[in-house]
């Protein structure tokens, strides 16, 4: 890890930063420079993989040998993190349309190809093109895996279950998923304001000004009381 990168993940406690849609279409359409790194990091975002499980798709996990965008990206067990099994992401028509602008030609054995063709982008040479891009827009704080964390808060926000969750990440167990999601302050509060409900039925109510809740004792008429008790 790059020492910038390394500051970001620190900066965060090791999280990725979250983008808001804003930074998302500030570095789609203005900071990444040609369809091929768009595609990267379009596949990085709609299907909310590792950035490794990206740079080494074939061809073949994208495109039908016809030329045609599959209905799934196939995310291999061998490339996956942990070798934990074969992933297959929908194409969502927003990263359909992405893919269509880009296809290696010639046609090569990897969809995003190394120098000379030859293997493929490593994942150091697509952080410097999302560091560069970041940079030319002013968004800062930015790393590779904060498309994935990106997507998965989103999801989670959606009230998508857990479990489904897990299924588009790869994730070893839900409680590594649990720790990976941001969690808003506006939702921490959120939460907090739901306990209202438990207050009880005909609850006091207080005035702003805290000296007009004191009870201000009532004065004693003792002459009145004195007569009183003579009669």
């Amino acid at each position: 890890m790059s020492g910038l990168a390394a500051w970001m993940k620190v900066d965060r406690h090791g999280k990725a930063k979250i983008l808001t849609p804003e930074e998302i279409n500030l570095v789609f359409y203005e900071g990444l420079k040609n369809d091929r790194d768009r595609a990267i990091f379009a596949i990085c975002l709609y299907t909310a993989c590792r950035i490794n499980e990206c740079v080494t798709l074939r061809t073949t996990d994208v495109y039908y040998r016809l030329g045609q965008v599959r209905p799934e990206v196939i995310f291999r067990k061998g490339n996956t993190k942990g070798k934990l099994g074969t992933r297959c992401i929908p194409v969502i028509e927003d990263l359909r349309l992405m893919l269509l602008n880009y296809y290696p030609s010639p046609r090569t054995w990897f969809f995003f190809p190394g120098v000379g063709k030859t293997g493929h982008l490593s994942p150091d040479s697509a952080g410097r093109i999302l560091r560069q891009a970041c940079n030319k827009v002013g968004v800062q704080g930015v790393s590779t895996h904060s498309f994935r964390r990106t997507s998965l808060t989103l999801m989670s926000n959606e009230g998508i279950p857990l479990r489904i969750i897990q299924e588009v990440s790869g994730h070893r167990s839900l409680e590594v998923l649990q720790k990976y999601l941001e969690v808003k302050p506006e939702q921490v509060r959120g939460a907090v304001s739901a306990l209202s409900m438990l207050s009880p039925v005909g609850k006091p109510t207080f005035n702003d000004d805290p000296t007009e809740n004191k009870k201000v004792p009532q004065k004693t008429n003792f002459s009145s009381s004195t007569e009183l008790e003579n009669d």
